[in-house]
């Protein structure tokens, strides 16, 4: 089953997340070199890894005991497309009000 998007927001709310995210912007690391980076026990460090995982923005491999952890940049990318085409202009919602119409019982200003 694929994660859902509300996941992956779930997932990038947290800061310790999205730090985890920005490190791995250059290449795969170790779960130790990762959690050497925070002031977290293991088992925390672990539950961010799993939510990161869950909604599958983290790949994971084993190389003996280590587990290398990489940024899975399909989904990072079908995020950041969502969030750009929120951004556009011409996306507004149909509802809007144009900002030269002012709504029934207001006055303009």
């Amino acid at each position: 089953m694929a994660p859902s998007s509300n996941e992956a927001f779930k997932a990038i709310a947290d800061p310790t997340r999205r730090e985890i995210l920005r490190l791995l912007r250059r290449g795969e690391m170790t779960a130790g070199d990762l959690a050497e980076r925070f002031d977290m026990t293991k088992p925390t460090m672990s539950h961010h890894f799993a939510v990161l995982k869950e909604a599958d923005l983290l790949t994971s491999r084993r190389d003996g005991q280590q587990i290398w952890y990489g940024l899975n940049t399909t989904v990072v990318q079908d995020l950041m497309a969502w969030a750009m085409d929120l951004m556009r202009s011409d996306a507004a919602p149909k509802d809007r009000i144009p900002p030269s119409k002012t709504p029934p019982g207001e006055d303009a200003p």
